[in-house]
């Protein structure tokens, strides 16, 4: 886990933006934020994803953590097409286990998602950013590697007032480490209920799960792995 330097708290509580999903990464990040004493401010997209009930989990995820703002952002990149998870003509597929980047990648989404943190966080003063990116339990996709977090952070520090005045902005990857069994398993020391959080890429309106796309079947083996029992409601059983 990357630590975050000590600050002075007689002076302020510390503001960080965490991007908050709704599903069981994002919450577990929150967690970790709150944790640490940050004051937190999450952040929802709404980029024509087809799985948009995760956004109504984490409203109800920002309440149950009384995050000090909790704000949905519209940004229709889904207009651009090229990912299943936004275009309904390209069909999800079931979990692959294939090193090819699957078509359930959205181009440039966690660059788009973490300028917009960005900018949030410069507009509140905020020294940190929050994302909940894991490079060992996951699809592949290139926006979740720590070189691609290491740019960004460049980036960041660089392409702001803040930057350039020497208050650095730091782009939190608690998870990037963690597989999906260990990141469970922090989530439960933190006492966080992952009831709540939606995975699913092709959630029904009932909120319930398919079990069979990448981010079901990454869940499910994680919590067999960390001998923790599921509370994802799914579609159908799921052993």
């Amino acid at each position: 886990m990357k630590l975050i330097k000590n600050f002075d708290m007689k002076n302020k509580t510390p503001k960080a933006v965490i991007l908050l999903s709704g599903g069981l990464d994002s919450t577990t990040c929150l967690g970790i934020a709150k944790s640490q004493n940050f004051e937190c401010y999450t952040l929802s997209l709404d980029y024509g994803q087809r799985h948009n009930f995760e956004l109504k989990a984490a409203k109800k995820i920002a309440v149950y953590f009384n995050v000090k703002e909790h704000r949905v952002i519209k940004i229709n990149i889904g207009e651009l097409g090229g990912s299943a998870l936004t275009d309904k003509n390209i069909a999800i597929p079931n979990y692959q286990d294939s090193n090819e980047i699957p078509v359930t990648y959205v181009p440039a989404r966690n660059t788009i998602f973490l300028s917009i943190a960005l900018g949030w966080a410069e507009i509140l003063g905020a020294d940190d950013i929050f994302i909940g990116v894991s490079a060992i339990d996951y699809s592949g996709y290139p926006d979740c590697r720590p070189e691609f977090i290491k740019a960004f952070q460049n980036l960041a520090n660089l392409a702001t007032k803040m930057g350039i005045k020497g208050n650095s902005i730091r782009i939190n990857t608690p998870l990037i480490n963690l597989s999906k069994a260990e990141t469970i398993k922090l989530g439960q020391s933190l006492g966080i209920d992952y009831s709540e959080t939606i995975t699913c890429y092709q959630v029904d309106e009932q909120g319930r799960a398919c079990g069979k796309c990448d981010s079901c079947v990454l869940r499910i083996k994680g919590f067999k792995e960390a001998g923790v029992i599921d509370p994802t409601q799914y579609q159908q059983f799921v052993s």
